[in-house]
């Protein structure tokens, strides 16, 4: 009879610890990770302020979901953050997402490639600016998705990927 109450005590124990897991705010999961480190704004209104609190006064207000920008300092529920400009201030953890994305950066219109070369066949072309999703990044080049037209671009020419950086 023992075996069977120590049984049901370490199931319940699991039980409280699985809950426990279960009931951590995602934002307290981000803030676990190590900075700086890639995200993009979730939100189609996002306002950076120029500190971590909702007192402090708005500096910008981003309307473009999806922009990249680097988390360079975290404070509970809230991100420090740099845009593509080199704009930096404090954002809501919730306003942002861990999918990636990359912005093309200044100069001319870039060649986005069937595979990972300079060689392969354009596909599309990409003007300075423009904004899509990464899903990896490889030996200088990242397979981007821009509003479903998919390609190779030199990690190069973006902004919001490192560049000895392997995205899975």
């Amino acid at each position: 009879m023992e075996f069977g109450v120590q049984s049901v005590m370490k199931r319940r124990t699991m039980l409280v610890a699985a809950a426990a897991i279960l009931l951590i705010p995602a934002s307290q999961a981000v803030a676990q990770k190590k900075t700086p480190y890639w995200a993009s704004i979730s939100a189609g209104q996002a306002r950076m302020r120029t500190g971590p609190g909702r007192q402090f006064p708005a500096s910008w207000l981003y309307q473009r979901a999806g922009l990249p920008v680097k988390v360079i300092e975290t404070y509970p529920n809230w991100r420090k953050i740099e845009d593509p400009d080199g704009e930096k201030g404090w954002m809501q953890a919730n306003l942002l997402s861990d999918d990636r994305s990359g912005l093309v950066v200044s100069g001319p219109v870039r060649a986005l490639r069937e595979a990972p070369n300079g060689t392969s066949r354009i596909v599309w072309r990409v003007e300075p600016g423009v904004v899509g999703k990464l899903s990896e990044c490889r030996r200088g080049w990242c397979k981007m998705d821009i509003k479903g037209k998919l390609g190779y671009l030199e990690a190069s020419a973006l902004w919001g990927v490192d560049p000895d950086e392997r995205e899975p």
